[in-house]
């Protein structure tokens, strides 16, 4: 880690008033970081933005000794920062007005990544998790990048579609990297890292404030080509993704769901709204492909849609795979009669679900119905 180069972008970042404006329009007129630490205030005032108090904290600044410490802290944690002069920033995120100057970075970032973005509420219902999962799944096994923000339901069912795939995931926390949250994310959060990245502008040790998730939300869309939102109440965190993502350009798609379900209000609104109602991922390729220059091409995980069933103990069924198939033996089948029925958990529904239609043994048809293959 470059130490001498990197405590000038943390002591100006930590500097009041420095926002993420004003931070690059410093850089572009003084042309590095070290100079605009020399800089007279004088010169420094004539930025736009940059009060008289504003420059005298630039000139004045001597809390170099909490730089080194969160220098340190930083190393310790294994984290790498990125700055938006960087070939691994992200690209798509270069173009919206308020990047962040730099991201803290556990993992690794892939300047090809081609990003989705799969969100949506914390209480998702199988019908959600069971769609999210799937989605996700299908993306990372034609190539893309599913980035999400690691929270409880939605938006850790899509990481876990992507890694099933073997497939790269993103994660965007609006915590410090050396503060997982949930908690309960641990492991998830270790298996992201090792199959992609987990990134967030706030420095070590940064508590996961309420205030913070609206603001990582422009993150989550802002290097993404498109947002999809799985399952959204009236007034979900996930619709300030939504908005910010209409805001920035980006695609915007959404899964229908019962008009019953308060849980689906937000997305069934987005769709009344112009949000592509999707059914499948060819529904959001063929939204994203015309924004491809022709440099870029999509490139599958190594492992191939059958190496992934034969990863799985595949050629024994379990116990609640037997089950299930029983029930689906005769016609179609809804996947909320098969919760009812069985007296199965949801959870173990949605795996024994997603195995047998990867082997091949079951199909889903629309509605969440399913059947058995034949």
């Amino acid at each position: 880690m470059n130490y001498d180069f990197l405590k000038y972008w943390i002591a100006l970042k930590s500097i009041a008033g420095v926002g993420n404006i004003t931070f690059p329009a410093l850089v572009d007129r003084f042309g590095s970081l070290p100079a605009i630490f020399a800089a007279p205030v004088s010169k420094l005032n004539e930025i736009p933005g940059i009060s008289k108090n504003i420059a005298a904290g630039i000139v004045g600044f001597n809390d170099w000794g909490k730089v080194k410490a969160e220098l340190e802290l930083i190393d310790k944690n294994e984290i790498k920062i990125i700055t938006y002069q960087d070939e691994l920033y992200p690209a798509k995120l270069m173009n919206i007005y308020d990047r962040p100057p730099f991201l803290y970075v556990r993992g690794n970032l892939n300047k090809n990544d081609i990003n989705i973005a799969v969100v949506g509420s914390r209480l998702a219902s199988t019908y959600g998790k069971y769609t999210t999962e799937k989605i996700s799944r299908e993306l990372a096994l034609k190539g893309l990048t599913i980035v999400s923000g690691m929270a409880r339901g939605i938006d850790s069912v899509a990481h876990r579609g992507a890694l099933t795939a073997h497939g790269r995931t993103i994660a965007v926390l609006g915590s410090g990297l050396d503060v997982i949250y949930p908690p309960e994310n641990k492991k998830l959060f270790t298996d992201i890292i090792q199959n992609g990245a987990v990134i967030s502008e706030f420095p070590p040790g940064t508590p996961p404030l309420s205030a913070n998730f609206p603001t990582r939300n422009r993150i989550i869309s802002g290097m993404s080509y498109g947002v999809v939102i799985v399952e959204a109440g009236e007034k979900s965190g996930s619709l300030i993704t939504a908005r910010l993502a209409l805001e920035q350009g980006r695609e915007v798609f959404a899964v229908p769901g019962s008009i019953d379900s308060a849980g689906s209000r937000g997305t069934n609104k987005l769709i009344k709204q112009g949000a592509k109602l999707i059914e499948n991922i060819d529904d959001i390729l063929e939204e994203i492909f015309p924004q491809f220059d022709g440099t870029i091409v999509l490139k599958p995980p190594s492992v191939s849609n059958s190496e992934v069933i034969a990863a799985k103990p595949a050629e024994i069924l379990s116990t609640v795979d037997q089950k299930i198939i029983s029930y689906i033996s005769g016609s179609r089948v809804h996947i909320d009669d098969l919760i009812s029925s069985t007296g199965l958990s949801s959870a173990d529904i949605l795996g024994a679900l997603t195995t047998l239609e990867l082997k091949g043994i079951i199909q889903q048809h629309s509605g969440k119905f399913f059947s058995l293959k034949k």
